[in-house]
């Protein structure tokens, strides 16, 4: 397995999970449960997606996708302009 992706929170982490695995690709999500021991670990670095070896490129292209998407014009809320409302 291969850590591909060190995303900033769970929520990001899960998201980018099932992202995946609507792919076919199964990742998995470390550090999930180290997140309770905040103040005592460091705060970076304790998230990250790994894959399979084989998986690895197409993971990390369609990671690099989801990071690089912008909303649609007239997608977002005129008070948060650049918000993508989902």
């Amino acid at each position: 397995m291969q850590r591909i992706y060190e995303p900033e929170n769970l929520m990001e982490g899960e998201l980018l999970q099932g992202m995946l695995a609507s792919e076919g690709i199964e990742a998995h999500l470390a550090g999930r449960d180290l997140l309770g021991g905040s103040g005592e670990l460091p705060i970076f670095g304790l998230l990250g997606l790994s894959v399979e070896d084989d998986q690895a490129d197409n993971a990390r292209a369609l990671i690099t996708a989801y990071n690089a998407a912008l909303p649609l014009p007239g997608d977002e809320p005129d008070s948060f302009p650049g918000t993508l409302v989902c």
